[in-house]
């Protein structure tokens, strides 16, 4: 009906272009006045709407590829089963061959495509009412309420993701248990209830980053700012304070914090009605586990729905002697300081450790194989790296170690691909992630995996047996972001649960790197938004500038901060990206996220007064554009 196309022409002013396909044989008017709009559409929205079409010789031979091939069986919209006439028209992610895995919503035939393109057309909602989401079309799991099975859902993974759904569900009405069983690290590192985020990421990541942030600021303006010991008989304060960092003692009160989140997790479960099972699960088929305990017990469970949100584990170093190397599963409960420390990898979170390691002290080098930070702002990339290296980290460039080796008792030795060698005393390995689902006996239910990563493909959060679904790093496609698993698990379980049609939107999402200088972005990157909108199409709006609290410290005038603004020229310059290089990265990107969600153009941010003086009203008060060739360096109050 209206409301269901509705729903997903609104769904098109999301950032990317959307790809829409049409099926019919050649002859059929039908199908050729269909088609016929949405060229003229895709004409008319170039960087909004590609069209893609199917013609097929004979209405035969259309009618074997829809119904007698099997075509329509598969497009998980219901609607899309009965379906015969042509044409048959449907949004997807790909523009290739009819994929029924692509699919992202079904439009339907002639009436319901002309429809769609009326409403495309049509002008915004005059009330200036919230627009409707579009509806997440999910195949039937078979779901009763007398399904007879132990629960009505079981989470696989006590992380941020699966701890969320369970207490969303539970509070719906369903019975529900969580499964939360840690693998200990191949260096032997254990840990409690709440996932990567609370034990061995997030948390003590930003706990140690901070802890370098107080150091640096200590020594590079403490001084300038009057703060510092004062000598006897000398009035005035010295230029420095010596500093000396206690690893021993922070990683104590960080794991101390650790345990009383743990500790909450567990009690907020039990009020919220959610079984807790402290048992490692696997697949004996679509409806039962069978479930070991920490004794080797085994016993079985069951249900009628389940999710997977077992996240993912660091990828090993494949080279000889990898084993001596650590992850990021280890580096924040080890027991004592890491020493002269080489940091594996280019990934924001070797980037991190490294940062925050130099930090408070310590010897550190990056070993990186090709670019920093991939996927990440080229342009931002580079600037990041040149504040680390001179804030004394080293970078091996081009090389990944081909051999690990024991020397002097503890120390290893590491010879790299280019043949030169060096001794630390750790080496954190931090080139990627998996997932996690390797033991879950996926293969005994038919669910695909990705067999690079061991992720696994859905529609809607729905795998590809109905009634197994998976949110978080598990997921295929998902960014491996806390809040992300947290909010898509909370909407999957208001939709298993609680009648609700909304999906997951996964546009748009903040995230902060936590490097020495702090990186926050929302949208695209500028090579990115280059490549999918066009050039001519894209206009930088960027600025470097000092941000006041660094502004009497002679140590931080090597580097300045630096946001900039991609907007797409061709739509009213709208927003396509934010990026933002400075202090509190994070705090200053998160209400921009909520303006991306809404389609802010730059003159939105332009007519926004600025808070003053805060680093965050650069973004309100950028006016010079790449194009112009002007000094982008910022100047006066």
């Amino acid at each position: 009906g209206k409301g269901y196309y509705t729903a997903i022409v609104l769904n098109l002013f999301s950032m990317s272009q959307q790809i829409l396909h049409i099926a019919g044989w050649s002859t059929c008017a039908f199908y050729r006045r269909a088609s016929s709009v949405l060229g003229s559409l895709s004409v008319l929205f170039p960087t909004k709407i590609k069209v893609v079409d199917h013609s097929f010789p004979s209405r035969a031979e259309y009618r074997q590829w829809l119904i007698e091939g099997g075509f329509r069986e598969k497009v998980s919209d219901a609607r899309a089963h009965g379906h015969s006439s042509s044409p048959f028209t449907w949004i997807a992610e790909t523009a290739g061959e009819p994929d029924p895995a692509a699919i992202k919503d079904f439009i339907g035939g002639h009436d319901d495509t002309l429809g769609w393109c009326r409403e495309y057309c049509a002008p915004a909602d005059a009330s200036g009412g919230a627009a409707p989401t579009s509806v997440a079309a999910m195949a039937d799991d078979g779901h009763k309420g007398d399904h007879g099975y132990d629960y009505d859902l079981v989470v696989i993974g006590g992380g941020s993701g699966g701890l969320a759904a369970s207490k969303e569900a539970s509070a719906l009405g369903a019975k529900v248990a969580v499964l939360d069983f840690v693998k200990p690290s191949p260096a032997g590192t254990k840990w409690g209830l709440g996932g990567t985020c609370v034990n061995v990421g997030c948390i003590p990541k930003k706990l140690m980053h901070n802890a370098a942030i107080i150091n640096e600021s200590i020594h590079a303006d403490a001084a300038a700012f009057g703060i510092g010991p004062v000598p006897t008989g000398v009035e005035s304060a010295s230029t420095g304070i010596e500093t000396k960092h206690a690893w021993v003692s922070m990683r104590e009160n960080v794991q101390n914090h650790i345990r009383s989140l743990n500790f909450k997790y567990r009690v907020n479960l039990r009020e919220k009605g959610v079984s807790y099972l402290n048992k490692l699960g696997k697949f004996k088929d679509a409806h039962t586990l069978e479930v070991t305990d920490k004794k080797g017990r085994v016993s079985e469970i069951t249900a009628s729905r389940f999710i997977i949100a077992v996240g993912g584990r660091p990828t090993p170093l494949e080279c000889e002697g990898g084993e001596l190397a650590i992850s990021s599963d280890d580096i924040f409960a080890l027991e004592n300081s890491p020493g002269k420390t080489l940091c594996v990898g280019a990934s924001y979170i070797s980037l991190e450790c490294a940062g925050f390691l130099a930090g408070i002290g310590h010897d550190v080098t990056v070993a990186v194989r090709s670019i920093l930070l991939r996927g990440f702002d080229r342009e931002v990339a580079d600037k990041i790296g040149s504040y680390m290296e001179d804030h004394g980290i080293k970078f091996r460039k081009e090389v990944v170690p081909s051999k690990l080796e024991k020397v002097e008792g503890d120390k290893i030795k590491v010879t790299f691909s280019n043949g030169e060698t060096d001794i630390y005393d750790t080496v954190l390995v931090a080139i990627g992630r998996q997932a996690d689902t390797q033991k879950l006996g996926l293969e005994n239910i038919g669910v695909e995996t990705n067999s690079r990563n061991f992720k696994i493909p859905t529609k809607f959060e729905q795998s590809s047996v109905p009634n197994v679904y998976a949110i978080g790093d598990v997921m295929e496609g998902c960014p491996e972001l806390t809040p992300v698993a947290i909010q898509a698990g909370v909407q999957l379980s208001r939709r298993l649960f609680g009648g609700s049609k909304e999906p997951m939107d996964y546009k748009n999402i903040c995230t902060t790197v936590f490097t020495p200088i702090e990186y926050g972005c929302c949208g695209y990157s500028e090579d990115e938004a280059i490549e999918k909108f066009g050039a001519d199409n894209v206009e930088v709006y960027h600025k470097s500038f000092m941000p006041l609290e660094w502004s009497l410290s002679d140590s931080r005038s090597v580097h300045q901060a630096f946001t900039k603004v991609i907007v797409d020229k061709s739509d009213n310059e709208r927003v396509l990206g934010i990026h933002f290089v400075g202090p509190n990265a994070g705090e200053v990107l998160q209400g921009y996220g909520t303006a991306m969600k809404k389609g802010i153009t730059f003159q939105d941010l332009a007519d926004t007064v600025g808070i003053h003086p805060t680093s965050a009203e650069e973004i309100v008060t950028l006016t010079v554009t790449k194009s112009s060739g002007e000094d982008a360096a910022a100047g006066g109050c």
